[in-house]
This record gives structure tokens, sequence and C-alpha cells, in this order.
């Protein structure tokens, strides 16, 4: 693999370890109350750094119930849900591009042929595959993402 390969999978990969760490050494201060103040300060960019924010936690394994009631609290029910809706669509296809362009080749080398079977049925049934893990509980919203 050329080193131009490597570069933007490194990068992404060391910003998603820097995330991560910033978001547990932060946790105590990430609560609906402080949240509101800090995006509320923002005067007319709050609903673009509530939507950046909403996308960076999703990827970064935030519970995205703190986002949600925060979102509904600061926009009220109808712009709130317009303003989660997009954070959390945001976080999920920012997940998946880095699952599929950073992360693909290395899971496939180890789950070995558990991965082509899991593909195989998604591709033939998939509805019900995304319906599944969706309504489940056992699955969690963020790890799905």
């Amino acid at each position: 693999m050329s080193a131009r390969a490597v570069l933007p999978r490194l990068l992404l990969v060391l910003a998603l370890a820097a995330g991560i760490t910033w978001a547990f050494l932060n946790r105590g201060r990430l609560d609906p109350g402080s949240l509101h103040i800090q995006i509320q300060s923002l005067g007319p960019w709050a609903p673009v750094a509530f939507i950046a924010l909403f996308a960076s936690a999703t990827v970064l394994f935030v519970p995205g119930a703190l986002f949600g009631l925060a979102g509904g609290a600061l926009f009220g029910p109808l712009w709130g849900s317009v303003w989660n809706l997009s954070g959390a669509t945001l976080g999920a296809t920012l997940a998946f591009l880095a699952a599929r362009y950073v992360a693909s080749e290395w899971v496939a080398r180890r789950t070995a042929g558990r991965l082509k079977e899991l593909i195989e049925g998604v591709a033939a049934e998939g509805w019900r595959f995304v319906a599944f893990v969706r309504l489940v509980p056992l699955f969690p919203f963020n790890l799905l993402n």
C-alpha cells in the first residue's frame, strides 16, 4: 500500500482517537445544560454548531440521547427534530465513510469468511437485516452507525 493511500487513513484514525479521548476526558461537561448555554451563545450559528456536534458525537460513540434531548430543549419540538435528524444523519454518513474507507480492509482480514457471508445475506435480503438490527434493542444505535 502506498503512502498516498495510507496517509489519509492514518490522519482519520488519529482524528478519531483524539476526538474519543477528548470526549472521554470531558464527559463531565457534556450535559444538556452545559450544551444549552454554549450553543445558544453562538446566536444564528447555533443550529450549524449543534448539527456538527451531533454528527461528531455520533462518530465518537457519545450517546445520542444527550443530543436528542438537548436539541428539543434548545430549538423546540419542530426545529429540534429537524436539527436532530440532520445531525444524526450526517453522523451516520461520516461513520459509514470512516468504516468503509479506513477499516474495511482490516475488518475483512480479521473476520475471514464470516464477513463475506454477512455481505451476501444483506445483498439477498437487505431490508430484513436493516429492520432487525434497528428494531432489536440489543444493538446500540451508535455502534450500528
